[in-house]
């Protein structure tokens, strides 16, 4: 008798895949202010070469994003935050 071949994709079941639910922070804790004056802080938004993180990611809802975003692109502005980082030196 011959036993048909499976290919490696039939033998494993599929895995569940289980996604937190992202909540926006700026919602749940009213005392967070996003400002452009704390770079500290707006620097939790960015990635390591400078990019403002999508909504996807933050979880942020798309009000508070809006304002992280005016509030990110103003910092660059007056010098607070870089539009881009060093690499390295070269």
């Amino acid at each position: 008798m011959a036993v048909p071949e499976r290919s490696s994709r039939e033998q494993r079941p599929q895995k569940k895949f289980f996604h937190k639910r992202k909540f926006c922070k700026f919602c749940n804790d009213s005392t967070l202010k996003i400002e452009y004056k704390q770079p500290g802080f707006l620097k939790d938004f960015l990635t390591e070469r400078g990019k403002i993180m999508p909504r996807r990611i933050t979880g942020s809802c798309a009000k508070h994003q809006r304002e992280l975003t005016v509030a990110i692109k103003k910092a660059r502005m007056i010098a607070l935050l870089p539009y881009v980082t060093a690499e390295g030196s070269r």
